[in-house]
């Protein structure tokens, strides 16, 4: 008769070396939640919102056998698939606007024991807020991710910062594979971090986290970490550029093995020095000039390692070149964009730390497929090009995009969440031939222009907003189309336009890559015509 093997010991939530950091009713978390298989039976639990966080978290939740209500104010996205899949698990769903202006009361008529939230929920959210004030702890997706995950735990390689997170993710992760690793892609793009950190044949996990993912976790040690950069954006969530930065900063706590900053933003350098880590962590700068000893950076056309090799104070490792960063880019007839060069270098920086190949790093490159709406060459007609870059949601992105060409029909707008466009405009008022202004509110954009470039003709679309019963999809879709009509009128030849938002797309998009979808459609119905 043969015995059942002992269960694998699992990972531990705060491991040895690290800090337990201080978070509201943290003692209150359930200790069932520690590992993917304990029962959660006679746990009741709040998961707020119904879409890629919420859904596989109350999917997993109640596979676990806790009571789950799920709560959505919106009514209007399709949603059936998912609620027939938690309807078999008995998961109580209450959509409606109504459903999340307080905690809601279990059929069990249990008190909640955990919020588990979606990360765009603001801390003020009134629901949050009745939890908090009742002592129920509230976390999101990677605090759960966090605590489920089993005892073959892959390793943790983070992204964080203001602009460049997916495209640096989606480089990391074609590096680990061309270095023969099963890696996932997750967190705010791929998969959802709580369905990686369950997949028992991952090896690594390329995580690109925002700053409200962070916001809602404290336990999360990486193996390692990079901010990329840090610029005012979402200040109208955190309430400050201080918050914002600091929730960025979560990124570096407990790292393991290295903290990956940006040697030419000074705000990324201080979050590393402000950070708690594991003893042994060391600090990784990336530059685009010859690099220090500790740092990785470009020596003539190549990118060169001096961080993660013996000989660091007296030679280099090349990496790549900046014709395989250009490839990578999408761009493969073009210079290399300075932006884009950090980007490899920060995903650069994170592989080699979990010891990949300087092959590997070039091989990645060179295979990576550059994302959409990033700098996304749309058309070419009557000697005008035509770039979607929906992507470029804040001023610091923007800024990226407006580098890249002159002159420029701009195209800029939308949900500005508390951002100053005076520095932006300023930067590159000489290379403006015109702006086209989309969003429901221009006055933060056109006061800047007014400004800061008055010479630039500013052509405003100004369109009633979308009925409320309008596919979603389809939201938007008179907007672009305007916005395409203007830019042509103002484009001449050799001129490049540029959907550049510098803002969110929700005031009338669905999302920033249906702004982009709906543009380009637009520009090929007119290229068309």
């Amino acid at each position: 008769m043969h015995e059942a093997p002992a269960p694998a010991e699992l990972p531990p939530i705060v491991p040895p070396g690290a800090v337990a950091l201080d978070y509201p009713d943290a003692a209150a978390i359930p200790a069932a939640l520690h590992g993917p298989e304990s029962s959660l039976a006679g746990l009741t639990v709040v998961v707020t919102g119904l879409g890629v966080s919420g859904y596989p978290a109350a999917v997993h939740l109640a596979e676990r056998g806790a009571e789950v209500i799920v709560v959505d104010a919106d009514t209007v996205r399709d949603r059936s698939e998912q609620e027939a899949i938690l309807a078999v698990f008995d998961v109580d769903i209450r959509r409606g606007p109504e459903h999340v202006e307080d905690l809601p009361r279990p059929r069990s008529g249990r008190t909640p024991d955990l919020v588990v939230t979606s990360p765009g929920w603001r801390p003020d959210q009134p629901l949050l807020r009745a939890a908090r004030t009742a002592g129920i702890p509230v976390i999101g997706e990677v605090e759960l991710a966090w605590r489920v995950r089993g005892a073959n735990a892959a390793p943790w390689l983070v992204v964080t910062g203001t602009n460049g997170k997916t495209t640096t993710t989606t480089m990391l992760e074609a590096m680990l594979r061309a270095a023969g690793m099963n890696v996932r892609a997750c967190g705010n793009i791929g998969a959802p971090l709580l369905e990686a950190v369950l997949d028992p044949e991952a090896e690594v996990l390329a995580i690109e986290l925002s700053s409200f993912q962070l916001h809602w976790q404290f336990s999360m040690c990486a193996d390692a970490a990079a901010v990329l950069n840090i610029a005012a954006d979402h200040l109208d969530w955190h309430g400050s550029a201080e918050a914002y930065a600091a929730d960025k900063g979560r990124a570096y706590t407990n790292v393991r093995t290295a903290c990956v900053y940006n040697i030419e933003d000074p705000a990324t350098r201080t979050l590393v020095e402000d950070a708690e880590v594991i003893a042994g962590a060391r600090a990784i700068g990336f530059t685009p000039g010859i690099p220090a000893p500790g740092e990785l950076g470009v020596v003539e056309d190549a990118l060169v390692d001096r961080a993660f090799i013996p000989q660091r104070y007296s030679a280099a490792a090349e990496l790549a070149s900046l014709a395989d960063v250009a490839r990578a880019s999408g761009q493969p007839d073009r210079p290399a964009p300075p932006h884009q060069i950090a980007n490899a270098l920060a995903a650069a920086a994170l592989a080699r730390a979990i010891g990949v190949p300087p092959a590997a790093v070039r091989d990645g490159l060179r295979a990576h497929a550059a994302g959409g709406h990033r700098l996304a060459l749309v058309a070419e007609s009557g000697d005008v090009r035509w770039i979607d870059d929906s992507k470029a949601t804040n001023p610091h992105a923007a800024d990226a995009a407006l580098h890249a060409f002159d002159p420029i029909v701009w195209i800029a707008g939308g949900l500005a969440k508390g951002a100053d466009y005076d520095a932006l405009v300023a930067a590159h008022a000489h290379r403006l031939r015109a702006v086209v202004l989309i969003g429901a509110d221009r006055t933060p954009l056109r006061t800047a222009l007014a400004a800061r470039a008055p010479e630039v003709p500013v052509l405003e679309v100004d369109l009633p907003a979308d009925p409320a019963d309008t596919d979603p999809a389809e939201r938007g879709t008179d907007v672009a189309e305007r916005a395409v009509a203007l830019a042509a009128s103002a484009a001449q030849a050799g001129d490049t336009v540029l959907l550049a938002p510098a803002a969110a797309s929700m005031d009338q998009f669905l999302d920033y890559a249906t702004r982009g979808e709906l543009f380009a459609r637009a520009v090929r119905r007119a290229a068309g015509a």
